[in-house]
Order: C-alpha cells, then structure tokens, then sequence
C-alpha cells in the first residue's frame, strides 16, 4: 500500500463541547494553504496565535497555527495544525474552509497510516496510538505506551535478527550439499533455536498479559435467585448499579458492568436466576443468560450459603454451564451463616466462602479470579493484540517444527522462513493491504 498524494482534514478532538478543539491538516503545498487561512507565513515548529481567515477573509476563529515540514512531523507529510476554540459549529466551520482549499475529509485512522506508511512508525507502534486512546485502566495505558515507545517492536525485531543468524547458518549448509553435517553444527542450530524458541515464549508471555489488559475478561454471574449476585456485582463495582431483594428473580435482563480488580480490566454480568419459571419475562432473562455464558472467560456460581442446600436447584444450574469454561464456586451470605471466609478445594472444584453485603472473603475472590484468567503482575507488559498472540503462536510452532527437522536443512530452513514470516506480519514488514486497512478503519477519525 503506497502513501496517497492528496491532503486530509479532521477535527482531531472529541466530539463536543471544550475548551480547545483541533483541525488537522496533513499532505504536500500546506505551507501556501496556511498563509491563506491565516493571512501570514508560518515558520516551521512555531505556535504562531492568529486568526483563521474565511474565504472573503472574515475571522472565523482564532487560535494557535502549527506548521510542520516533511518529513519532521507524525505522518512523515507536510502538517497544519489548527488549535483553536473547542465549539462544534467553530470546528466544523474551520474545517470546511480547510475542505475549500483543496483537501478532503480524512478517513478512520487515516493520519497514522501515513506515519505507518511513511515509515514513521512500525504497524505494532500504530496500533498502539489507539490502544493507548481506549486504555480503561492506569495498568493499559502505560502498557500502550510501552509499546508506543517501541519495546514490543524491538522484542520482535531482535527475534528475527536471531532468526535471520540461523538461517544463515542454515543456508549455508545448503550453499554445500556435497559436505556432510557436522555434529558441532548441528548442536549450534540447537542450541540457537532452543535460544529462540525461549526467547518467543517470553515475548508471548509479555504480549498474553498485555492482550488481558487490552480486552479484559467477561465474568458471568449465575445461580438460583436470590444467590446474592446482584449484590455481588454492587460489591464489585463499588456502588448500587443491580436492584437487590429478597423477592427471587428481581433481575430479568443481564448487567452489564465494565470495572477493574487491581488495574485489570474486566466485564461483570449479573444474569437472572436459572430456574423453573411459568413467567415468560424471566425465561427471556434466562435465555439472555445462556447467550451470556456462551461468552464467558469465567463463570462465578453463587450459591446461598444462608440456606440448607438445594441439591437439585444446584446441579440444574450447573448443568447449564459450558463445560469447558472456568468456574469459581461462591458460597455467599456467610454472614448470615457464621461460615469464615476462606477457600475449599474439592477435587478439581475451587469452593470460596463470602460475604457480597459484607464484603468478608473478597480478597481472595479477586485473587483468584486473576489468577484463573491468566493474569500476574509482571514487569515489562506491552499490549497486545489477538492478531499478535496468533503470529507468535504460530511462529513458535514453526520453531518446534523446525526442531524436528534438524538432519533435513531443506525442511529445517523453510520452517525457518515461515516463522519469520509470522514474526515480520506483527510490524507490518509482511501484511496484506486488506489487513491494513481492516486495522487502521477501527481508529478514531482525526487520528
């Protein structure tokens, strides 16, 4: 995909009423459509206060003007920069005088596919811009930027350098067929690969941390009514977003709750109670919660510890979960029942004891959660995404192939060749222009 020749224009701000409000202007000749708009010069780098001027030359507005020479400015092109009042109808009216001068309105994500494409920045790196603008927690943030400032390219770029050493040897090899294989050859592609493949397990490791922060984890609340689930959602997020009653079946619709345990994002929902029902509007509920189990990462069981066990209830329940889906069995209202807080390991069941009015055994519940979705703390996260998880684990299975390949350098080498190619798709040395312009329309348009 080659860079475009035209100029783009967008509002690069938020939607609505602020103080400030940006246009952006990036392509060739801005340096002559900003004397126009401003009625002067602007030398490069310079925040230059001026009015922005309409066609019959009125104020339109007035602010600070930015102009930045190629290839010094974040798309690599020609950039204006017009920082003015943050009112819709004075953003959009500046905006259409940049239309009337010859450019047209930027597409999603179009400004970072010219830095993209301009080689101002890898593909890893722009994704980052908008994984770094939808960060929920403190956690992804610095986890964008990470990977904003490079780390996560430069993981990758020194595994294919290495990958690039071995396969030098490889080739080698296969420059001569008439010599035999060394044994002290051999062991060096090994011992090479072995390095390598460790190596890609750790960046793999790092990028399945940063993939939680970046999607977090869907967290399905079920039980009979009256379990205590609402509750504990309210206990979750700190405050009263489910009704709670003692009257069963209160909730007919699944909450929807986006929080975070410990900086890691994830997505509570409260569901209606699985039971027998004649009421038609709970066994819609009821089916709005087997759509949502379908979903989930993990399943929370709640069961009413104040009660004497229903046997029956419970295994109707737990027969309607996904098999191999996660589950946690909490055992609530121990405030009522006098049970302490703690957990019990039942076989291959995990049973913790709680207070969701309380808050009594929480703790635990939140370490254990994180723990079952794969998540613990670890320096050095950068985020990643599915796209990237799935280029390494394949890259990674090349690398295990190849090891079985060693007495077949042909075989040995084209396994080589295809990890690397899985490796060079994360930073866009390798991508389909389909897949490019699949990523860069899920951005924000300005950026």
């Amino acid at each position: 995909m080659a860079p475009k020749p035209d100029n783009i224009a967008a509002i690069a701000t938020a939607p609505g009423r602020g103080g400030i409000g940006v246009v952006r202007v990036s392509g060739q000749g801005l340096a002559a459509m900003a004397a126009t708009l401003t009625g002067r010069q602007l030398s490069p780098r310079s925040a230059i206060y001026t009015p922005f001027l309409a066609a019959d030359g009125s104020t339109l507005d007035q602010g600070i003007a930015l102009y930045f020479p190629a290839p010094h400015s974040y798309t690599g092109e020609e950039v204006l920069e017009l920082q003015g009042h943050g009112g819709p109808a004075v953003l959009q009216s500046v905006l259409h005088r940049c239309l009337e001068l010859g450019a047209r309105l930027a597409q999603p994500g179009e400004f970072t596919q010219r830095a993209f494409l301009n080689d101002k920045m890898d593909l890893a790196q722009a994704e980052s811009v908008a994984d770094l603008i939808d960060a929920t927690t403190e956690q992804a943030a610095r986890s964008a930027m990470r990977s904003l400032q490079g780390e996560f390219s430069a993981a990758i770029y020194g595994a294919v350098e290495k990958l690039i050493d071995l396969r030098m040897l490889v080739e080698a090899t296969l420059d001569f067929p008439e010599e035999e294989i060394e044994a002290s050859d051999r062991e060096l592609s090994a011992d090479k690969l072995a390095a390598l493949s460790s190596e890609l397990d750790r960046i793999a490791g790092l990028a399945r941390q940063g993939s939680i922060l970046r999607e977090g984890a869907q967290v399905v609340l079920v039980g009979a009514p009256n379990a205590g689930k609402s509750s504990l959602l309210n206990r979750f997020a700190g405050e009263e977003v489910a009704l709670v009653s003692e009257i069963p079946g209160t909730t007919r619709d699944a909450i929807r709750q986006s929080l975070q345990v410990r900086g890691v994002p994830l997505h509570l929902v409260d569901t209606a109670g699985l039971r027998e029902s004649t009421d038609a509007v709970e066994n819609m509920g009821m089916d709005r919660t087997r759509q949502a189990l379908a979903h989930a990462d993990v399943v929370l069981v709640l069961l009413d510890e104040s009660q004497p066990r229903a046997e029956p209830e419970e295994q109707a329940v737990l027969a309607q979960l996904p098999a191999k889906t996660p589950r946690l069995h909490l055992h609530n209202k121990i405030d009522l029942s006098g049970h302490q807080p703690g957990v019990e390991q039942r076989g291959i069941e995990t049973h913790l004891y709680l207070s969701a009015k309380t808050g009594a055994g929480m703790p635990v519940l939140e370490e254990r959660l994180l723990e079952i979705i794969g998540w613990h703390q670890e320096t050095g996260v950068f985020m990643a995404r599915a796209r990237h998880l799935e280029a390494l684990t394949a890259a990674i299975q090349h690398l295990a192939d190849a090891g079985q390949q060693l007495d077949r350098p042909e075989l040995f080498a084209e396994e080589l060749r295809q990890a690397q190619e899985a490796l060079n798709s994360i930073t866009g040395e390798f991508s389909a222009d389909d897949l490019l312009g699949e990523i860069f329309s899920r951005f924000c348009i300005g950026k």
